[in-house]
């Protein structure tokens, strides 16, 4: 099943930057990189921006890459206004990504690795592995509950196409902690956790 059309192109160009302050767990994850020394951080799904420019604000060479043109010209707008300097790139997360080999020290991807099938996730996990630095760190959240919309149609197990709501049509793959460990299969998991609006954070080391 190839990626559904982006809604959040449409929901960018009408509601602008949407989500503007970071993950909660970001400080706490920064100040890891930087005890860990890590210099390069990709934000794969960036969005708006909100964490390209939080990393870019901490000293860090940011990288965005997402599929929305909005998005994108948001981001860059948003550093621009800041002062703030980053690598932003329009691309689907479903394509090869453009980086060369163990080009990052982390990799976090918030609220995006989902809007797939299984199979495509499994793709996106091996070029995440691929571009990620061996001992390299990686962030993921994915959403616990099947509450983006009223009704859904499912297409395989634990995934899931909401037939309303703001992701209309955008696939949703509903991960428990054990298939997270499973796909993750070849990194070090360091902590799966519930935040504070239900979805699952994974943080892990490559192997």
């Amino acid at each position: 099943m190839p990626q559904s059309n982006n809604a959040w192109e449409g929901v960018f160009k009408q509601r602008g930057r949407v989500f503007i302050e970071p993950h909660e767990d970001m400080p706490r994850i920064v100040q890891l990189l930087k005890d860990r020394d890590a210099r390069t951080i990709l934000d794969l799904g960036s969005g708006t921006g909100r964490h390209v420019v939080y990393l870019a604000r901490s000293g860090f060479s940011a990288f965005g890459l997402d599929n929305s043109p909005e998005g994108i010209n948001l981001t860059r707008q948003w550093l621009s206004d800041e002062g703030l300097d980053a690598d932003v790139q329009l691309q689907s997360m479903t394509e090869k990504l453009p980086y060369e080999d163990a080009f990052f020290d982390a990799v976090i991807c918030v609220q995006v690795i989902h809007h797939a099938d299984i199979a495509t996730i499994r793709k996106v996990v091996q070029e995440i592995t691929r571009v990620l630095k061996r001992s390299g760190f990686l962030f993921v959240t994915v959403p616990k509950l099947k509450n983006q919309a009223k009704t859904f149609e499912q297409v395989e197990p634990n995934t899931f196409i909401p037939s309303d709501g703001p992701e209309k049509g955008l696939p949703h793959h509903y991960f428990t902690p054990e298939e997270l460990r499973e796909v993750f299969g070849s990194f070090d998991i360091w902590d799966i956790h519930l935040d504070t609006v239900n979805h699952y954070c994974l943080s892990a080391i490559r192997r």
